[in-house]
Parts: structure tokens; sequence; C-alpha cells
């Protein structure tokens, strides 16, 4: 049941369904809608002219033909008249029937333009707010099994307002900037010049008195039997202990039923950073307990990492949302949280 945002021409998703912005009379026009039928060939236009339009808010659905995809879904967006005029009410109805249509001919995979951005001048960051909203309303609230996918082509369309950005870039560059500037102040000093607290590697060496007792001993076996609790255990050791369903956790975390059965089934399982870290986010830890569950699928955050100072940034301001922290990762050209 993800939601993830991608950069791609719509017509080459490899989706069981696109959907088309289209106009009122479904026989094509220009921006995604002219894409859609040209990559899909004049059958469309065909059963298009069958269908004998549709209703803003509302959506038809017909075959994709030359499309990489089977259904193409056609739903009418709002024109945007300042706001006032019911057009989130059917932008977001928009995404609803649109996501009906595809979870009733049993998709389980559906992309999605952002709706009414193009001539119809929907306001990109007000555009993108209500369509991840509606998408996730809908996949909290059914049984369907869909992986959606947002396509943008800029970053424009993000929500991440201008001062967020500034105040991001700021927080990045005070702990990347820094720490490689220093790493290369480091490496340009001869080296019995450097103190000892500047070889973080040698100070995280253990001497061979603070050295574990199985590495003194040298019993493998020993050092098996001491084995901590498995990322899997702590996972759903930190679940239940948050009150959560094990449902309501990985839908807060963007990941998949199906790959969360994996986790539950599998003591032992070694999952993607960006799902252990997904799931730190859903049950809202903080910065050392998400080290602790990230340090037994054997990740950390660091900051020679944008990605991880981005994770470390939201989770330093309580903000957990996992939609509103994958817009800015996305912004930040960096890899998107959940499956």
């Amino acid at each position: 049941m993800p939601l993830l945002l991608v950069r791609e021409d719509i017509t080459r998703m490899k989706t069981d369904a696109i959907v088309n912005a289209a106009n009122t009379s479904l026989l094509g026009g220009g921006g995604v809608d002219g894409a859609i039928h040209r990559a899909a060939g004049p059958e469309l236009l065909e059963e298009c002219r069958e269908l004998h339009g549709c209703k803003p808010g509302q959506a038809k659905l017909t075959r994709g033909y030359k499309l990489p995809c089977r259904y193409v879904i056609h739903t009418v967006g709002p024109v945007w008249q300042g706001g006032g005029h019911g057009e989130e009410a059917v932008l977001r109805s928009c995404y609803t029937q649109s996501l009906t249509l595809a979870a009733a001919h049993g998709c389980t995979s559906v992309a999605f333009p952002l709706i009414s951005t193009g001539r119809y001048g929907y306001p990109k960051e007000q555009a993108m707010q209500t369509a991840q909203d509606a998408i996730m309303q809908f996949l909290t609230h059914s049984d369907a099994d869909l992986t959606v996918y947002l396509v943008v082509f800029d970053k424009e369309a993000t929500a991440i307002g201008r001062e967020r950005f500034k105040e991001l870039q700021s927080f990045v560059d005070d702990r990347y900037v820094a720490l490689h500037k220093d790493v290369r102040r480091r490496d340009a000093e001869p080296l019995e010049a450097m103190h000892e607290d500047a070889l973080p590697m040698a100070q995280a060496l253990p001497s061979p008195a603070s050295a574990p007792n199985f590495m003194v001993s040298g019993s493998l076996a020993e050092a098996l039997g001491q084995l901590d609790e498995s990322f899997s255990q702590m996972l759903l050791r930190l679940i239940d202990e948050s009150g959560m369903t094990d449902a309501q956790c990985y839908k807060k975390a963007n990941i998949d039923r199906k790959l969360f059965s994996k986790i539950r089934s599998d003591l032992h399982y070694h999952p993607k950073k960006t799902t252990a870290i997904a799931f730190a986010l859903a049950l809202e830890l903080d910065l050392p307990t998400t080290q602790d569950l990230l340090g037994k699928a054997g990740f950390t955050l660091s900051h020679s990492s944008k990605f991880d100072i981005i994770i470390e940034y939201f989770i330093t301001k309580k903000r957990y949302n996992i939609l509103e922290i994958n817009e800015t990762l996305f912004a930040f050209d960096q890899p998107l949280l959940g499956a």
C-alpha cells in the first residue's frame, strides 16, 4: 500500500493502471492528456468516444492499448478559481474515484500525474498536499493492496516551502559540510602532527581491556551465544509497546503488507536502511532509540550522508510524517522511505 513520489514520464510507467488528467469530453487535449493519447494510439480515442464524456471529480476506465499499462483511468480535475468554489473537494474526488476503479479491476499498482496543475491552474503545492491526503486516506481505510505512484516532473510540485528549505539546507551544511572540511583538514596534516583525539577510527577500536569477553577468550561459540535481540524482535517489541496494531504501524511507515509479513515471520530478516528508518519514524522514536533500531540491522545515521542528516533533522524536530519527509528527500534528490 505504499505511496511513492517518482520523476518519470507517466506514459512509461509499467503499472497496472495510469491516470489521465482528462477534459470533460475525454477526446484528448494538451499536456498529460495529449501525451497519453499519442502513446496509446488511436484505439484509445475510439473507446473514449463510447464513454460520452466525464464530469469533474468522476473517473472512467479504458484499456491501455500501446501503453505499458493494462488500463487508463480518465478523471477530470477542477479548474482553479481561487480555491473558494469547491476545487479541493473535486480534486480529492478525482483521486478517490480513480483508486476505487483501480481496486475494482484488480489493479495492484497505479500511477497518477499531479491532476489540475497544468492548464487548469491549480497551485502545485496545494495540489500535492490534497493528492497525498486523498490517496493515504483511501489506502488507510481500504483493503485494496495497492502501490500508488505520484509522477511529477519538477521539484516545484513538492510542498517544501522556501523557509523550510533554507532551514534544512542550513542544517545539512552545518553537519555535512563541516564534517567534510574537517576530513580535508586532517588529510592535509602530517601524520605525526595529528593528536589521538583527531583519530576517531583509532578511538573506535576496543583495547584488549575493554574488549568483550568472547574476544579475549577467542570463543566464537560463546560470542554466538550472546546475540542481542534482532531487528525483527526489537521492531515487534516496540510496536507492542506503542499500542499500535501491526497494520497501523506498517501503513504509517508507508510499507507494503507483504514486506511486513516477511519481517514478522523471519527472526533474522535484514531490512534495507530506508525500511528500518520508515519504521522508526512510524513509531516516533527519538534519535538514540532510532540509532539502536538501525544498529540491529547493521546501519547507523551518519553526518557523512545528506540523507541521514535530513532524517536526523526531522527526528530532532519531532516531525514524523513520512509523506512530508519523502517530499523533502525528493527535493534534495535523496532515496525515499517505505517500500
